[in-house]
């Protein structure tokens, strides 16, 4: 490792405890919308709304109604786990002849043969159907108390009060600029003169983007409510948009799009189990993951030692190799496929509420600023959901239209062997399950609580032979794992991410935590009120 940065700064965030409602986020803002919901009597599936479509106005380069993902809901009043899937599809009028190779390799997150104009990377031809919505309608349909209105509203405000410009949000457009500004909608949104916006260094100096159409889109699709977005003005806006720049994504798919509610794998783990996303997510690895921990892994008093951590990185470099053989989708079989080594856009969140209703949270636009297509009529940034498909034919995860997209993210609630409930999930690509896998273990194998967890170092395990360790680390972890493993440290830090960025919270008895990812600028665990 080498690098210039400070051996001796400490930063801590600490866990946050309260007999009521909890929402961990990675924008503290959005936090406390979901908050202000639980304190105002909502259901923690009423936060999950909010929370989304604040997140939305306020990260826009993670995720919002232009994305999809999935959640993992614990219901406590039946004792009872479910999931709901709104994961993204090629559109059905897609054409795999606008998709030409050119020779080379893709300039983004997948190991790739480059397409023409990298029209499957960026633009509206790399636009998959959206989910979010229809998540969220699902959602509220079967266990949310307050009116769909109400819960849009936050993020209705905010949108009116526009982009707030501070270093973090200059960071974020400053990574993506070269993209935006090929697109005018783009562009108008998130840059000044073609240049990522500055924040001033004055102190009543404010800087902000404006998103009136924005704006006007969410008042819309609050009052008008969720369908509108599929099969009413908003969707015929929203296509037309994008057919009109030359994209595929119809009316027609939007229309037919729906969130699925799906059984959760159950996985034993440790007396205990992880419920977790089925299918085409990172959830059949994360059991993968676990089973091999679970026969490996002998926990040691005082946390994990040299061999806890030797025994993360063979069973995710196992569990890897395996998922690289054998995922993806084939006219709904599993198959081969292949994801992003550098970390994608991501957004996760945890709630749970003084009832111990719990939800894991995890959305997406794929890449930074998804598309960085920005939909003028409707200032949506839109997904670029076509980058996750081979774009060579003959292959098990070959581009095709109307394919379900394979993902790498894991969301997951869980009961520890001693009653503890806790949902957690991160963002951070690839880089999402070590994550995860590693604080399932430290609450689960070590008993640690929220703030113990969210503050141990971890390891990384997911690019290929090489295993990255945090420099935190103890020193005989660090040279064990060295004279194991093709062995590479790195620092958690703000950017660029070498590690993933979790979120969770955690039931035990009737008292609630939360914690959030120290070294995110944004991210809090808020407690109602």
């Amino acid at each position: 490792m080498s690098d210039q940065f400070s051996n001796s700064q400490v930063i801590r965030k600490p866990a946050v405890s309260t007999k009521g409602g909890i929402v961990a986020a990675q924008s503290r803002r959005a936090a406390e919308v979901g908050a202000e919901v639980l304190a105002a009597g909502g259901d923690c599936v009423d936060a999950v709304i909010a929370t989304t479509f604040t997140l939305g106005v306020l990260e826009p380069w993670m995720s919002g109604a232009g994305g999809g993902g999935a959640m993992v809901l614990y219901r406590a009043q039946e004792n009872r786990v479910e999931v709901i899937d709104y994961g993204m599809r090629a559109p059905d009028g897609l054409r795999l002849e606008d998709y030409p190779l050119t020779g080379g390799a893709a300039s983004d997150l997948f190991p790739w043969a480059r397409v023409k104009d990298d029209r499957n990377l960026h633009g509206p031809g790399s636009i998959a159907v959206p989910g979010v919505v229809a998540g969220m309608e699902e959602a509220h349909r079967r266990h949310a108390r307050m009116p769909w209105k109400d819960l849009l509203a936050p993020s209705v405000k905010l949108a009116g009060e526009g982009l707030l410009v501070d270093w973090w949000t200059t960071d974020m457009i400053a990574s993506s600029a070269a993209d935006l500004r090929r697109y005018p909608a783009s562009a108008a949104a998130y840059l000044l003169d073609g240049l990522p916006p500055n924040a001033q260094w004055g102190i009543r100096s404010v800087v902000r983007m404006p998103q009136d159409a924005l704006k006007a889109t969410m008042a819309q699709l609050a009052a008008a409510g969720p369908r509108d977005f599929y099969e009413g003005d908003l969707a015929r806006s929203i296509a037309d948009d994008i057919q009109a720049a030359g994209g595929a994504l119809s009316v027609r798919d939007l229309a037919a799009f729906r969130a699925h509610l799906r059984e959760p794998l159950r996985i034993p783990y440790r007396g205990g189990t992880v419920y977790a996303t089925p299918e085409l997510t990172a959830g059949p690895t994360m059991a993968r993951t676990l089973g091999l921990l679970q026969k490996a892994l002998a926990p040691a008093q005082g946390g994990p030692d040299a061999v806890a951590y030797a025994a993360y990185a063979e069973a995710l470099q196992a569990a890897y190799r395996e998922r690289l053989k054998d995922m993806g989708d084939v006219d709904g079989r599993r198959a081969l496929g292949a994801e992003a080594v550098a970390p994608s856009c991501t957004t996760h969140f945890s709630a749970v509420d003084r009832d111990g209703n719990m939800a894991a949270v995890t959305q997406t636009l794929l890449s930074t600023f998804g598309s960085k297509f920005v939909t003028p009529n409707t200032g949506l940034t839109m997904n670029n959901g076509i980058m996750w498909f081979d774009p060579v034919q003959g292959n098990p995860n070959s581009l095709a239209p109307g394919k379900r997209c394979l993902t790498n993210y894991t969301p997951v609630v869980a009961e520890a062997a001693d009653g503890r409930r806790f949902a957690a999930g991160a963002s951070g690509g690839r880089r999402i399950l070590p994550a995860v896998s590693q604080l399932v273990s430290f609450v689960m194998d070590f008993g640690m609580n929220l703030d113990t967890a969210i503050h141990a170092p971890r390891i990384d395990a997911s690019e290929g032979a090489i295993v990255i360790g945090d420099v935190r680390l103890p020193q005989a972890v660090r040279e064990a794992l060295r004279g194991r493993f093709d062995y590479e440290e790195a620092r958690i830090q703000t950017q660029p991410k070498k590690f993933a960025c979790p979120s969770i919270v955690l039931r035990d008895g009737t008292t609630n935590s939360g914690a959030t990812e120290p070294f995110h600028p944004w991210s809090d665990a808020i407690a109602e009120a």
